[in-house]
């Protein structure tokens, strides 16, 4: 055996004993351990805590799977006291904290705990405060701009003076030492040359700077009348994406850093002088450059200046890689055809050894220090993120501003995904550097509503996969659907597309920028740049959306405490007497006319009216609803009308009337067939439900419960959702025996109907359905024709009081004024606002000239189209022609009366003037 084996074999020995010694006296461990391990590094301990929390850190499921339960741990304490005399309670304490420790740990990374307090315990750190204690004190994180809001950014006024670094840009208050003449240096011999060259760049961080001292002090030992240095950029890896980049081009011996050239100059590696020098690592030494096919003569003609010779020669690091090449140019001479010799070769490669060194520390500091500006950066868009988290809107729109302003691109899209389907993205977000100059700025923070595909183009991919996409020409690439650029000056040309992650790494949209401002396509600072902001982009939506979460749920529980508190079910009781009663014939109630009485029926007589719709249509047995539990949800929907001057029941069962007649009349109930039949009656009679007496606008005007629960179509999304809430309720389910498909189909036509009574809606789709009958090319087997005509119906039984007798229609209308009316002194005296016309009491002698523009602009094209339609709707048309007189009378009588007070008042003032 060696010596060196014994010995070790010793040592061995000597802390196997150690150990067992160390097992048998756990207190000793114990106390050992308490005095002396630390989290800094000392000169004879290393990390101890740091590193065993590290070595012993456990997922939590493994932690509440393997943790005793108290009865354990007593009996655990009891049985370690009495083997090991009084080392049970500092072991045990350790064991308890590193327990402690480790669950917290898998806490923060989306473990739950059992009971309240059961993981709150220091986290475990990679790193502390101590570890920042090195050397003088660093710069403050946080500072205040100009306008008093903190900032992570470094301040032009706070980043001077603050480097420490002697050399470094911005360290401008250190004294720099003073450099030596050229005749100086020319005085020494060569060893003192380079030193001395050497001292005059080592301590300079400022690679600009550096690189003019370099080149300067080249010119000295070769004598060069000019020289440029050129840095090498890209990625080593990838040789196709390496060039060689110019820092300072044609300096001369006499020039000042201002006064030299600042072109880039771009040379593809392995191209010209430059690019055969840096690929082939190889110094050139051309004495007529002219005859070298490698040498591009256009930089002469373009400068003017004539190139005799040239030495090329790379820069190494201390790994032996290329970092640049500097090149010299023309040898000064006594003879104007003197070239650079061996000499001048030996004197500057021996110096670039030296300037490849400072060379790469001061592009390591260039680098620590964009990484660091890069940090700060990220954390003031962090701030940005996280400042205002009110809405979606404002949080994407300040995402898309500061992601176009930090990567300088045309136009930036966010694509949130609908978290329900996940199968389609249902908000996107578009933005364009131009829209900043627009007055109305602010309507950019409006998204597109809609569904658009997951699964295609390259947004789909970056969904599906998770993975970032660089793509430098869009249209070769095969995602890439050129039909976007259809139709408009845009063109996509680089596209840079990233997904965005909540905290559970969940998809919730997309981030695409599109093509750079400098023409060039995105680069890897510009992913890495944009992954680390969607980080706290995600962060910032989800944080969001948690929130407005919270502001629907607490506004619906707004809403339903203040519906419940006014509305119940009917009692049972009032069911059974409906039940018992006698029903009238539909020839005696006239149901199926046209001119049916809106006022001709009392409460109860609407009541069995409506029973006798449903008879008539043979609902009860085509649906399977018992009579008493219709006979219920008639009297439930009844009481859950208001009692407002117009928008009541008795509005509601006209127009449920009105449906029933048109699709009696015109066959269309066989059409459309008993579900969507079914739908539209129960729609009609429920289209109005909890109508407050107030429109859209008002509830938005006073931002409502209701407005901050539903962004458009406020009122009809209530009501349709007080229709759901009574058909579920206790003894008012006439669904109960649908099958699950019929019901979701005759609650999607119940709904589409309700939301239809919205003139915005109808406003938008009228178009489309005039069309379709002025073409005649309706095909009722068309479920879109289909929804459109639906559609259509319930706005021409809405506003059906404008075809009734003028006798009617004058009450009805006076009846909408008064709840008009009444909103108008709303809006007044609450909301401090001017009315419209139509809402302004002051206005009431306006009646028929507003009459006579609601029905030139809505009621007629409609009835005009329906007429089309189908002939046995005339007489609707002919009483909306009939009522258009009427009121066109009233209008004209107002006119001619306030003429004639003018022209009386005109004669009375010429009277006083004579």
């Amino acid at each position: 055996m060696k010596a060196s084996e014994g010995a070790g074999g010793a040592e061995q020995l000597e802390e196997a004993r150690v150990e067992a010694w160390l097992d048998e006296h756990p207190a000793f461990v114990g106390d050992y351990f308490m005095r002396k391990a630390s989290r800094k590094r000392r000169r004879c301990y290393p990390q101890v805590v740091d590193s065993w929390l590290l070595a012993h850190a456990v997922p939590q499921s493994v932690v509440q799977a393997t943790s005793p339960c108290p009865a354990a741990d007593q009996a655990g304490g009891a049985s370690g006291s009495a083997g090991g005399g009084g080392s049970s309670a500092s072991s045990s304490s350790m064991l308890a904290a590193a327990h402690s420790l480790s669950s917290s740990s898998s806490s923060l990374n989306g473990g739950s705990s059992s009971g309240a307090g059961a993981n709150i315990s220091p986290p475990m750190r990679k790193i502390s405060a101590c570890e920042f204690d090195r050397g003088s004190p660093l710069r403050p994180i946080v500072q205040t701009s100009f306008d008093g809001t903190p900032t992570f950014l470094t301040l032009p006024a706070a980043a001077e003076n603050q480097s420490g670094v002697p050399g470094a840009p911005g360290s401008t208050g250190l004294v720099r030492p003073k450099r030596r003449s050229r005749q100086e240096l020319q005085a020494l011999n060569e060893r003192e040359l380079i030193f001395e060259l050497v001292k005059d760049i080592c301590n300079e961080l400022d690679i600009r700077l550096l690189c003019h001292k370099i080149l300067q002090n080249v010119t000295v030992i070769t004598d060069a009348d000019r020289c440029s240095l050129f840095l090498v950029h890209g990625d080593r890896d990838s040789p196709s994406g390496r060039c060689l980049v110019s820092q300072l081009f044609d300096v001369s011996c006499r020039s000042t850093l201002d006064q030299v050239r600042y072109e880039e100059v771009r040379v593809p590696w392995g191209s010209g002088i430059v690019g055969y020098v840096a690929q082939s690592k190889e110094a050139v030494n051309i004495p007529d450059c002219y005859n070298d096919s490698r040498f591009n003569k256009s930089i002469d003609l373009r400068t003017g200046y004539r190139t005799r010779c040239m030495l090329c020669m790379p820069i190494f690091d201390r790994d032996g890689e290329v970092i640049g090449v500097a090149q010299v140019i023309n040898k000064k001479g006594k003879n104007e055809h003197d070239v650079f010799n061996s000499n001048d070769e030996k004197v500057f490669s021996e110096y670039l050894q030296f300037c490849g060194l400072v060379l790469r520390n001061a592009q390591l500091y260039e680098r620590s220090e964009l990484e660091n500006k890069r940090n700060q950066v990220l954390l003031d868009l962090a701030r940005m993120v996280f400042e205002e988290q009110s809405t979606i809107e404002q949080v994407v729109y300040r995402i898309m501003t500061h992601m176009q302003s930090l990567l300088e691109c045309e136009r930036c899209q966010v694509l949130l995904v609908d978290h329900e389907t996940r199968t389609a993205f249902h908000r996107v977000f578009d933005l364009e550097a131009k829209d900043a100059l627009r007055e109305d700025v602010a309507t950019c923070t409006s998204p597109y509503e809609g569904r658009f595909p997951i699964n295609t183009g390259i947004t789909g991919s970056v969904v599906a996969t998770g993975q970032i996409l660089n793509i430098p020409d869009a249209y070769k690439d095969d995602r890439f659907d050129p039909k976007v650029d259809e139709g408009s000056s845009f063109r996509h040309k680089s596209i840079l597309c990233i997904p965005i992650y909540n905290a559970n790494r969940l998809v919730l949209g997309v981030a695409q920028l599109i093509n750079k401002l400098n023409g060039e396509p995105f680069n890897k600072n510009d992913e890495q740049l944009l992954e680390a902001f969607a980080i706290f982009c995600g962060l910032g939506i989800q944080n969001t959306q948690m929130y407005e979460k919270v502001v629907k749920a607490m506004a619906k529980q707004r809403v339903t405490l203040e519906v419940l508190s006014y509305h119940a079910s009917a009692p049972l009781e009032e069911a059974l007497k409906l039940s018992e009663c006698v029903l009238p014939s539909m020839q005696s109630l006239r149901l199926q006319e046209y001119k049916f009485n809106d006022f001709s029926l009392d409460d109860d007589g609407m009541l069995k009216a409506c029973l006798r719709i449903f008879l008539e249509l043979d609902f009860l047995n085509r649906f399977h609803i018992e009579y008493l539990v219709l006979c219920r949800w008639l009297l439930s929907v009844k009481k859950n009308y208001r009692k407002v001057s117009y928008h009541n029941w008795r509005h509601a069962f006209n127009v449920g009337q009105m449906m029933f007649s048109i699709l009696t009349n015109t066959k269309l109930h066989e059409v459309l067939g008993d579900l969507e039949t079914f739908g539209l009656i129960v729609a009609c009679l429920c289209h109005d439900l909890d109508h407050r007496g107030t429109n859209n606008s008002f509830q938005i005007k006073s931002s409502s419960p209701l407005a901050q629960l539903y962004s458009t179509s406020t009122m009809e999304h209530h009501h349709f959702d007080q229709c759901v809430m009574i058909l579920n309720s206790q003894g008012n389910q006439i669904l109960s025996h649908v099958s699950p498909e019929e019901y979701t189909t005759i609650i999607r036509v119940v709904e589409e109907a309700i939301l239809a009574t919205d003139l915005a809606v109808y406003f938008r789709k009228r178009g489309q359905f005039f069309k379709l009958v002025e073409n005649d090319e309706y095909q009722w087997a068309n479920c879109d024709h289909r929804e459109l005509l639906r559609n259509m119906l319930m706005t021409a039984c809405d506003i059906g009081a404008i075809t009734k007798p003028w006798e009617v229609q004058r009450v009805v209308a006076d009846l909408v004024t008064m709840e008009f009316f009444q909103q108008g002194d709303m809006e007044k005296k609450e909301l401090n606002l001017q009315p419209i016309d139509m809402m302004n009491r002051e206005k009431k002698d306006q009646l028929p000239a507003m009459q006579l523009g609601f029905i030139d602009s809505i009621c007629l094209p409609l009835y005009r189209s329906f007429s089309a339609l189908n002939d046995r709707l005339y007489p609707l048309l002919e009483g909306v022609e009939l009522n258009r007189m009427e009121w066109k009378r009233l209008a004209d009588a107002h006119a001619a009366s306030v003429n004639g007070d003018r022209s009386d008042s005109d004669d009375a003032d010429a009277r006083k003037k004579t």
